[in-house]
């Protein structure tokens, strides 16, 4: 790996690390200083949340929502990786779906810009359960 990459590597891992760190510490307003403003969160499935959202003003009421409806909770952080154009962090969460709460993997993959998160992939392990969690 050149030294380019290898410090686009370390600038991604820095800015995954700052936002998983703040959510392991409970710490919302820092985990949302994470966000670059124009933060683009794509999230996939057959539900009413599964579209492209552009920009905080979209993104973080739409996560909130999600947390909302799900009474989703943080479990463990798996494990946090980087390279050069991209950063993943895989999550395993508790979420609540008619009444009975189940963990799942989360695989969240980020693209940063200036040392702060521009735009998520969020790939679910139960894609059928969040689907139905977001459905009902």
């Amino acid at each position: 790996m050149d030294i380019e990459a290898e410090h686009a590597t370390a600038a991604n891992l820095a800015a995954v690390r700052r936002y998983v760190d703040a959510w392991l510490a409970g710490d919302v307003p820092a985990m949302m200083a994470t966000y670059a403003d124009g933060f683009v969160l794509n999230w996939f499935g057959v539900n009413p949340f599964a579209r492209t959202y552009k920009g905080k003003a979209e993104a973080i009421p739409a996560l909130m929502a999600f947390t909302e409806r799900t009474q989703r909770g943080l479990v463990a952080v798996v494990d946090v990786t980087a390279g050069p154009s991209r950063a993943v962090v895989i999550v395993r969460e508790a979420v609540t779906v008619g009444g009975v709460t189940q963990e799942i993997e989360r695989v969240l993959v980020y693209r940063t810009e200036a040392g702060l998160l521009a735009e998520c992939w969020v790939y679910d392990q139960d894609q059928r359960l969040i689907d139905a969690a977001l459905s009902s």
